[in-house]
């Protein structure tokens, strides 16, 4: 069974060669990426939410939308997934193919593996393919279209989604086949039998995600791809500067290169990291989150004015309940805890307090929310009641919640949190509310 983007999320790495790696490219595109890990951790950081309740929520519709496959989240995943799994088999080739020139009695490898720079080019064509598919998915375009994808990408990626493209160009490009891997991709694509690039074990992999009915329509497709976003790549080229050599120096912090082993380095990478994946993940979960929050925005806004209806009238209703002189529970913060206290004076949702066995020097004004009244005879074996206000503490956001008690099974108990709408009511257990 595949897993939920949750669980993808919160499972991404925090610090392995392929993070190492996208950090060391860092230089390329600086500040663009930041390794975000843990789902809800990307809510609070992407959307700037720290109500725990809200998060939940956002949650809630993001796992939704996941698994609606007219959204294309989990088709994106599946691509990602997919091309740096076939990458991984594809670089251990190429690893050999190298070897065998390097090391003259291994020679035998270079015959039986195919031309890395021929396993390179048509590599990240396909990752370019694989792309353009994926972003046409996530932003609702019906067909994948290369111009489209083409424009996105000089104007509008950013974060997670330009890094990925940034290691495409050094990690599949430049590292293994020098400053002039633009041509000799041109060179390959075109001079290249079709029969050669269907074969492909990474053709393969992808191949039923390709448009086209045929071979030739499926190679021809990569080739518009790949013809769409060179002018782009050329231009990070020249507008950064970036080298063999200069991404070599900063993957050297962590790897031992030489000049001369740089296309080793690169099939190594090819099966040592999987960066496509690893962004590709946080790219879906961006944009998942950022619709989620969307949605619950709009529900929060059009149930806005029911909630405050809500909570005025039970404020009433509980005023009702209130007297001078009635006996009430008063929280107290800091102590966590609930103490005897009779009214004194009240004034709109204010009452002021006395509390039993202690000077007036204690007195003090307390807000509606703070006190309750509770009848002990209707009360369970923990002291509750359905109807009754409790305080429910929340662990994430280290605070204590007003809710009543709607129903009671043993030692649980559903709450209805004073000030939220139905969506947030749930099951907690004794030890969570006081």
């Amino acid at each position: 069974m595949d897993k939920l983007i949750i669980q993808l999320v919160d499972e991404l790495p925090t610090d392995n060669i392929t993070v190492k790696v996208l950090k060391a490219l860092d230089y390329v595109a600086p500040g663009e990426w930041s390794n975000l890990t843990g789902f809800d951790n990307n809510i609070r950081t992407i959307t700037g939410v720290t109500d725990a309740k809200v998060i939940q929520k956002i949650r809630d519709r993001a796992v939704t939308l996941y698994e609606d496959p007219q959204q294309g989240y989990g088709f994106a995943i599946k691509l990602y997934q997919t091309i740096d799994k076939a990458d991984t088999a594809m670089g251990a080739a190429a690893l050999a193919n190298k070897v065998s020139e390097k090391i003259g009695f291994l020679s035998f490898l270079g015959k039986i593996t195919p031309k890395a720079d021929v396993t390179q080019s048509i590599d990240l064509v396909l990752k370019i393919a694989v792309e353009i598919i994926a972003f046409c998915k996530l932003n609702g375009i019906p067909q994948p279209n290369p111009q489209e994808f083409a424009n996105s990408l000089a104007n509008n990626y950013q974060n997670a989604s330009l890094m990925r493209m940034v290691a495409l160009v050094c990690l599949d490009g430049i590292l293994p086949l020098g400053p002039d891997f633009l041509s000799k991709i041109h060179g390959v694509i075109s001079g290249t039998d079709t029969s050669v690039i269907v074969q492909n074990p990474v053709f393969l992999a992808v191949n039923n995600f390709l448009p086209g009915s045929n071979p030739s329509d499926k190679v021809g497709f990569i080739s518009q791809g790949f013809n769409s976003v060179q002018g782009w790549m050329n231009n990070l080229v020249s507008k950064t500067g970036v080298t063999p050599q200069s991404i070599s120096s900063n993957l050297g912090n962590f790897i031992q290169i030489a000049d001369d082993n740089l296309d080793l380095v690169a099939a190594f990478l090819d099966q040592t990291t999987n960066y496509y994946e690893h962004t590709g993940i946080q790219t879906v979960a961006r944009s998942l989150i950022l619709q989620a929050y969307t949605l619950v925005k709009e529900e929060i806004k059009q149930e806005e004015q029911k909630p405050i209806q809500d909570v005025s009238s039970a404020v009433k209703l509980d005023k009702n309940q209130y007297e001078v002189s009635k006996t009430v529970e008063v929280w107290d913060n800091e102590d966590e805890d609930w103490y005897q206290g009779t009214i004194e004076k009240m004034q709109d949702d204010q009452f002021f307090i006395h509390y039993l066995g202690y000077g007036s020097s204690y007195d003090e004004w307390v807000g509606e929310d703070d006190i309750r009244t509770r009848d002990l005879r209707a009360a369970d074996e923990n002291g509750y009641a359905v109807g009754q206000k409790v305080k429910c503490w929340d662990d994430e956001q280290e605070a204590w919640y007003s809710a009543t008690i709607q129903q009671i099974q043993g030692q649980q108990y559903f709450l209805h949190y004073i000030g939220y709408d139905s969506s947030y009511d749930e099951w907690v257990d004794n030890d969570e509310i006081s």
